[in-house]
C-alpha cells in the first residue's frame, strides 16, 4: 500500500508516491511555474527524469499529469493507503495531523489570514485530491503542530494580552515537519535516544528557520505568527523593527501592503544584493567580485549565527547542531562561516568534511573535540507519509 504526498505551493505542486515505513519512492515530481506560460511538470521514476510541458499552467492541469502517471504505473484508489497533504498554517487548534473533515478544512481557512500565501493553495490541492481519490483517507500534517509544545514563555508576544485572547497573536513557528525529521535522523547518525537529546536544527532554504529541540519536542523557533520573522531569507526580511511600516508611510507614502509584500518579496538576500535571491548565484557573483551579493551572504550568515546561539537559551546543553534545507544541505561556505562564527560556543568546522557533504550526502562536518555538527538531508514527504500512517493505526 502506498501513500500519496502532496505539497501544493502559491505556484508549484511537489508530489510523490512512497511506502513510508521503508522509504521507497516509486514516483515524484514537480509541477512548477504554475500560472504562466512557462508551467511545466518534473517527473522522476526509477531514478529517470522526464519532464512534460503543462498547456493550462494551473493546478488542474499538474493533476491531470499526475493521475495520469498514475495511471501508467497501475496505481489507483484501492492501491493507496491515504493521501498525506503538507499544511502550512494550523493555527493554535492543531498539535498534530488531523483526518481531514469538514471541519478540518474549515478551520484550515480560517487560518488563510495567517498565510495568505500558502494555504488558499493547500485546500486547493485537497479538493484536487479528493475529487480524484473520494474514498481514500486524507490526512493535513500541518507546519506549525511541531511547535505547539513550545512553552507559554516562547510562543507570546510582549503585546496586549487581549491580541493574543481575541486575536491569537502568537509565535507559532514553521518548517515543523522538517525540523522534527532531521532531529530523528540526527539521533541515528549520534547513536543516541532522541528523547535524551537536546540540539539545534537549522532548515535553511528559501525559507529559513532554527528551532531549539529538547528531548525530541520543540522548545523555541526563530519563525512567529507568519513566515516572516527570524532569519534572513531568500526574499524574506526576517526580523526588522515593528516600527517600519509607520515610517515608511510617512517617509515614502507606502501603504500597508506594500511594505508587508515587499519585506516579503523583495527582501532578504534579493533585497541585500539586488541581484538575486539564490544563494548559489549570490555565492558565485560574491566570488566574482559583486559586493551586493557579497553582503548578503555576510548578512545571512551573521544573523544565523545569531539565532543559533539563541536557540541554545533553552537548553541545558547541545549535544549536536543540525544543518538541512537546499542551502543547509549544500553550501559548505554557509556552514562553515556559521560555524566560525559560533567559536564561543566551541565550534571548529572540519573542511573537508564539510565539503563533501552536498548533493544529499549526509554527515558530520566538524573537527575532534568540537561539539559535533552535522548535515542531514531533509525529507518531509517521508515525514508527511509516515504521520498520516500512524494517525491512521491509531484510529
Amino acid at each position: 500500500m502506498w501513500t500519496l504526498v502532496l505539497n501544493c505551493g502559491s505556484s508549484s505542486v511537489k508530489f510523490a508516491l512512497l511506502e513510508p515505513d521503508s522509504g521507497e519512492v516509486k514516483l515524484s515530481g514537480l509541477a512548477e511555474r504554475l500560472r504562466s506560460a512557462e508551467a511545466r511538470v518534473v517527473l522522476t521514476r526509477n531514478g529517470q527524469t522526464s519532464e512534460l510541458p503543462l498547456p493550462t499552467g494551473d493546478y488542474a492541469g499538474a493533476f491531470k499529469a499526475l493521475l495520469s502517471e498514475l495511471e501508467r504505473l497501475g496505481i489507483g484508489g484501492a492501491d493507496l493507503k491515504a493521501v498525506g497533504h503538507r499544511v502550512v498554517h494550523g493555527g493554535s487548534r492543531f498539535s498534530a495531523p488531523a483526518l481531514i473533515t469538514p471541519g478540518v478544512l474549515e478551520a484550515i481557512r480560517a487560518c488563510v489570514p495567517l498565510a495568505p500565501l500558502h494555504n488558499p493553495a493547500n485546500l486547493e490541492g485537497v479538493a484536487a485530491a479528493q475529487a480524484a481519490f473520494p474514498d481514500v483517507p486524507h490526512v493535513a500534517v500541518f507546519d506549525t503542530a511541531f511547535h505547539q509544545n513550545m512553552p507559554e514563555r516562547a510562543y507570546r508576544y510582549a503585546v496586549p494580552d487581549e491580541w493574543y485572547t481575541r486575536h491569537d497573536v502568537r509565535r507559532y513557528g514553521f518548517h515543523g515537519t522538517s525540523h522534527a525529521y532531521v532531529a530523528g535522523e540526527a539521533a541515528r547518525m549520534l547513536g543516541r535516544d532522541l528523547h535524551e537529546l537536546q540540539l539545534v536544527t537549522a532548515h535553511l532554504g528559501n525559507g529559513c528557520s532554527v528551532a531549539s529541540i529538547k528531548g525530541g519536542q520543540s522548545a523555541d523557533t526563530s519563525m512567529g505568527l507568519t513566515p516572516l520573522e527570524g532569519l534572513v531569507m531568500g526574499t524574506r526580511s526576517g526580523d526588522v523593527d515593528p516600527n517600519l511600516h509607520a515610517y515608511l508611510a510617512r517617509e515614502a507614502g507606502l501603504t500597508l501592503d506594500e511594505v508587508t509584500a515587499a519585506l516579503n518579496g523583495k527582501s532578504g538576500l534579493l533585497g541585500l544584493s539586488s541581484l538575486s535571491g539564490d544563494m548559489r548565484e549570490l555565492e558565485a557573483a560574491a566570488a566574482g567580485g559583486h559586493a551586493g551579493a557579497a553582503l548578503a551572504v555576510e548578512v545571512f550568515v551573521y544573523r544565523l549565527a545569531k539565532s543559533i546561539a539563541a536557540m541554545t537559551v533553552p537548553l541545558t546543553r547541545l549535544d549536536a547542531l543540525v544543518f538541512t534545507g537546499g542551502i543547509g544541505e549544500n553550501s559548505a561556505s554557509v556552514r562553515g562561516k556559521t560555524l566560525e562564527l559560533l567559536g564561543i560556543l566551541g565550534f571548529r568546522p572540519d573542511e573537508e568534511a564539510n565539503l563533501r557533504a552536498v548533493r544529499g550526502e549526509s554527515g558530520f562536518i566538524t573537527a575532534p573535540g568540537s561539539p559535533p555538527a552535522l548535515v542531514v538531508p531533509t525529507n518531509e514527504e517521508r515525514m508527511i507519509a509516515r504521520e498520516a500512517a500512524r494517525l491512521l493505526e491509531s484510529a
